[in-house]
């Protein structure tokens, strides 16, 4: 019995989407990507953007957890 590459009748086919739909989103949430990680790794540091202790305490078991020190 042969297999048929049609879909079956009510189904649709997958369609690839292509990349240039798919690179601002990307970029989108490496960018996001990055800002998670400087908040939990290195803000309250040297480099600290926002005054206080409330973005350390925030992310402070998040900032262990990930090996980043903080003491």
């Amino acid at each position: 019995m042969a297999q048929s590459s049609a879909p079956a009748a009510g189904a649709s086919a997958i369609t690839p989407v292509p990349g240039r739909t798919l690179a601002p989103w990307a970029v989108f949430f490496g960018v996001l990507m990055l800002v998670l990680l400087y908040f939990v790794g290195a803000e309250q540091g040297a480099t600290a953007l926002v005054s206080g202790e409330g973005v350390h305490e925030w992310v402070h078991d998040g900032r262990h957890l990930l090996g980043f020190p903080c003491h």
